[in-house]
């Protein structure tokens, strides 16, 4: 059987065997008048087969050979001849279609592919300068480094150099070539060259010694005055000089470009001189650099003009490299420079990226730069800039692993160098796994992977990966589990003073407590132990990316001692993937939280549940508390247990609420508005079924399971609008009316006594944070009946009531007790809250008065007021008495007004017109915003609080809880008092009527 044109169907087969995609195309271009000598030939077959794409190689090939012309022998002759030769053309070829182009340009550079000699397999910056010894002009200078690369492709490709020699030569050629480009630039201004002594100081993967194909080329440069010459004078000499040199690397022209090169870490970036004299940076670092420019630094290497002022510069800068870790804001500084990388991936390539992503080439470096700023202070033999060079160093002196070493220089190996073949295809600058199919086959095919080449580079990536990923966080933990496991680890042990030194680097600001912990937690050879060494080094880095290291560290320590025999606990947490993440966030954001877990340990449970951390279904939280107090055997008993079901469920609140589960929707954002209103509703909820707990069981003590009156309690405040925060009083109004048959005495006394018993038992001493009972707003005040009958308040209400008191009631909500009495509560009270026409002119003004009064008179003293939250401007009782006033005025008219939450009625009042949309929105956005700082105050301290702490990590902690960086307090409270500002600009036109 033939195919068309006559050709055998077993060579199409042969060729598919090989390799190639579109066999019968390839057969065509065998036939190809130029390439019929080697249509036949199987070695020559069997070369192209080897290649990451035998077609694209094959293509190229014939490209080649027709632009030879007349000169395509040679290159046929000494490809049969030659293996070597083979292997790398062909290789090159078949992986990049860029240097194909190249060839097809240049095709007298194939003939840079036939030495094989020890000299040629790795070239140093003697070789490449050798090989642009000759160039006159940039575009010269571009053919020449473009030659250099093909033959540096072309031992990446065939195996002879591997990847840690492959981006050594690339930065040896970049070194080579800066210092042809400087050389041009003065060629072109000898007049400029005679005024300085200008250095070039490669930063980046170029002084790292570990370049990509395709990769800025960062540097720095450095200027002094030339014998004679003003300083200033040789400063703008340099200056253009660096700018010339630059402009020959980094423009396009008909041969292409170089590569960019980019001065940006000089000292202010791109807002900063060009070029400075030493004793310039000197002063900069000294007074202004910050924590990520030394970190750059570790990589200075003086690679191009002045040698002597360039090593001048790399050994003076080089004792403030090793002393960064010292600084106040180390740590804080490093990881938040990660995280803004890692924000900074579209959304869209996360799944892509190699360099910047989870198990990424950068978490490596990340890593490797960290424990080389901490470690290398007292340890020389650390300050390699060489990532695999440092790493092999912190392996050999103990800071890290052999074996833990030994797997991050694999994975970091082989992303590096599908980093590299990505980039060698076009010759362009991505970290990015290509998406179409036949770029991953080619890929894949590069890195060995034949038989199934997609799937087999899919596998790899994902586990080294995971590996990075793993080891990312090992790196930094598991020395420090084997300097306090008392265990024989097989390896050079961290000395106590490394381990205190890379603890107190990473945040923690009491190291030696901090290993007391450790080794508490995870020394010995008990299956406990052996746990907790395997979650520990996971578990610390979640405590130092926290606000309070030491703090999360201390609290999982007394939560293990709490729980440490309970089979359950450390399974759970090595087992669940989001409980041992959860509890580090929940013990490190504030005390709240560990505090009512070491009183309810079995409540860590809830983090390992997918809904555990959802809010509980009021019903079934009050049904729940009552048959715990049904349980009891008296009141304080019953009250006890009723507070050991809110003590679960404000554990369950709070820790949701730190982890950020009640402000998403699957796969949404936070969204703090609704955080608050979760946590609002979830509070409210449960505060009432304490209360409903309280009730039943002081009832219960005396009179049984009836009281001779209906009774019920009525929410007001920030309990009837469920707008609870964690520290949040319950304001309420107590309610009965006698049953049939019983005097208004005997039911009046029975109320009181009710109420009375209520706020005992929840005044009972205890360590959660109280449930305090407030019925200072009940008519007459504090001076009033504590409880009254529904017809003494309508008759009240009906004769003696004043202004503030119909503002109160518009939160007026039932929360326990007689639901049908609650509801005729709310229809009694609804005309003189809600009345028709409104309030009149002096009852505004009275309002207004008593605002202005308040704000006078209650603010502490001492206090700012643009920061206090509850009475400050733009604070809480800003926005609310304004929603109020707007209430009172139209809620008659307008059903949808007559609500007891203040974001509602906003937003109703927003949608009847009565109020802008952007003055709304400003509004809201205050309230929101200071509910949220009382909530974080509370969360963090442990105790209520209307301002912002002042001791520094209490203050850091809000700001996390808040969502700000580490270190951007400053720019936290700026914004608080920016929102509050705009909001109190509203309340003064809205409320005051001021325009």
């Amino acid at each position: 059987m033939t195919q068309s044109g006559g050709r055998p169907d077993s060579r199409v087969r042969r060729l598919l065997r090989h390799g190639f995609s579109d066999p019968a195309s390839a057969d065509r271009l065998l036939d190809s008048e130029a390439l019929v000598p080697l249509r036949d030939d199987t070695l020559f077959l069997d070369a192209l087969g080897a290649t990451a794409d035998p077609d694209l190689a094959l293509v190229g090939l014939l490209r080649l050979v027709e632009a030879l012309g007349g000169e395509t022998q040679q290159l046929l002759d000494a490809l049969r001849a030659s293996k070597p030769l083979r292997d790398r053309l062909l290789g090159v070829l078949g992986a990049s279609t860029a240097l194909g182009d190249h060839l097809a340009t240049h095709p007298a550079d194939w003939q840079a592919l036939v030495t094989y000699e020890s000299a040629d397999l790795h070239p140093g910056v003697a070789e490449f300068e050798h090989a642009l010894r000759d160039v006159d002009s940039p575009d010269a200078l571009r053919v020449a480094y473009r030659g250099a690369l093909l033959s540096i492709a072309a031992r990446d490709v065939c195996g002879t150099s591997d990847i840690a020699e492959t981006a050594a030569e690339l930065a040896d050629l970049a070194t080579a070539t800066l210092r042809s480009a400087l050389t041009l630039a003065e060629a072109d201004a000898p007049e400029d060259a005679a005024r300085c002594r200008l250095a070039v100081i490669a930063m980046g993967k170029c002084g790292g010694h570990e370049l990509n194909y395709v990769s800025d080329v960062d540097v720095i440069f450095v200027g002094e005055a030339a014998a004679g010459t003003d300083e200033d004078e040789a400063v703008r000499a340099a200056t253009r000089l660096a700018a010339h040199m630059m402009r020959i690397c980094s423009d396009t022209t008909a041969e292409g470009t170089i590569w960019p090169v980019d001065a940006n870490l000089r000292p202010e970036g791109r807002n900063g001189p060009l070029v400075r004299t030493l004793s310039s940076h000197l002063a900069y670092y000294q007074r202004w650099a910050k924590t990520w420019e030394f970190q750059a630094l570790l990589k200075a290497r003086a690679v191009a003009g002045d040698e002597a002022l360039g090593e001048e510069y790399v050994a003076a800068v080089a004792p403030m490299v090793w002393q960064a870790a010292e600084r106040e804001n180390f740590v804080t500084d490093v990881q938040q420079m990660r995280r803004r990388v890692i924000a900074s991936i579209p959304a869209a390539h996360v799944e892509r990226e190699l360099k910047l992503g989870p198990g990424g080439l950068r978490d490596v470096e990340f890593a490797v730069q960290l424990l080389q700023l901490v470690h290398g202070r007292s340890d020389a033999s650390l300050r390699s800039p060489t990532t695999l060079e440092a790493l092999d160093a912190l392996a050999v002196g103990g800071y890290v692993g052999r074996q833990d070493a030994a797997a991050l220089d694999a994975a970091y190996r082989f992303l590096r160098t599908m980093e590299h073949r990505i980039q060698l295809f076009r010759m362009r600058r991505t970290h990015l796994m290509p998406e179409a199919e036949e770029d991953q086959r080619r890929l894949g095919r590069s890195l060995g992977y034949r038989s199934e080449p997609i799937a087999e580079l899919h596998k790899a990536w994902r586990r080294h990966a995971a590996a990075v990923r793993r080891l990312h966080e090992k790196l930094f933990y598991r020395p420090l589990l084997d300097a306090v496991a008392q265990l024989d680890v097989g390896e050079v042990r961290l000395s106590p003073k490394a381990a205190g030194q890379r603890l107190e680097a990473l945040g923690y600001a009491d190291p030696a407590a901090a290993l007391r912990h450790l080794e508490a937690l995870a020394s010995g050879v008990s299956r406990k132990a052996a746990i907790q060494r395997t979650l520990l080094p996971v578990l610390l880095g979640w405590f130092a990316d926290s606000a309070d290291p030491d703090a999360g560290l201390l609290a999982f320590r007394k939560v293990s001692d709490a729980l440490g025999k309970t089979p359950w606990y450390l399974r759970l947490l090595r087992d669940e993937g989001a409980a041992a993440e959860n509890l580090a966030r929940v013990l490190s954001g504030g005390r709240l939280a560990p505090d009512l877990l070491l009183r309810a340990p079995e409540a860590v449970a809830l983090l390992g549940d997918e809904g555990g951390l959802r809010p509980r279904d009021p019903a079934a939280l009050a049904q729940e508390t009552l048959a715990a107090v049904g349980r009891a055997e008296d009141a304080e008993q019953a009250v006890a247990a009723a507070r050991g079901v809110r003590r679960r469920e404000l554990f369950r609140t709070a820790a949701g609420d730190l982890i950020g589960a009640y402000g998403t929707e699957g796969s949404e954002p936070q969204d703090p508005a609704v955080a608050i209103d979760r946590v609002g509703d979830a509070l409210t909820d449960l505060n009432a079924a304490t209360l409903a707990g309280a009730l039943r069981a002081a009832v219960r003590a005396q009179w049984g399971d009836e009281l001779p009156t209906r009774f019920t309690v009525i929410g007001m405040g920030r309990f009837g609008g469920h707008e609870m925060g964690y520290g949040s009083d319950a304001d309420v109004l107590f309610v009965h009316e006698p049953r049939e048959g019983v005097s208004e005495h005997e039911a009046g006394k029975a109320a009181f006594a009710v109420a009375t018993e209520m706020r005992r038992l929840l005044q009972l001493p205890t360590a959660d944070p109280p449930l305090v009972m407030d019925a200072d707003l009940r008519p007459e005040g504090k001076s009033g009946s504590l409880a009254r009958s529904l017809a003494s308040y309508e008759a009240y209400y009906r004769r003696w009531s004043v202004v503030w008191e119909s503002q109160a009631l518009l939160r007026a909500e039932p929360v326990a007790g007689d639901a049908d009495l609650g509801e005729r509560f709310v229809e009694l009270i609804d005309p003189l809250r809600y009345p028709e026409g409104g309030p009149d002119e002096d009852a505004v003004r009275e309002i207004r008065r008593l605002k202005a009064r308040m704000e006078s008179e209650r603010l502490p003293r001492g206090a700012d007021p643009t920061t206090h939250t509850k009475l400050g401007r733009g604070g809480l009782t800003d926005v609310e008495w304004t929603v109020q006033l707007l209430q009172m005025r139209h809620g008659h008219e307008i059903p949808e007004l007559r609500t007891p939450r203040t974001r509602i009625a906003l937003a109703a009042a927003r949608a009847a017109g009565l109020v802008g949309a952007e003055d709304a929105r400003t509004l809201d956005e205050a309230w929101v915003l200071a509910s949220r700082v009382r909530n974080a105050v509370m969360l963090v301290r442990g105790r209520p609080g209307d301002t912002f702490p002042s001791e520094p990590r209490e203050l850091a902690a809000v700001g996390r809880y808040l969502g700000y960086e580490p270190g951007h307090v400053g720019e936290m409270v700026d914004d608080y008092r920016r929102v509050t500002r705009q909001a109190r600009g509203v309340v003064e036109r809205l409320f005051y009527d001021a325009e």
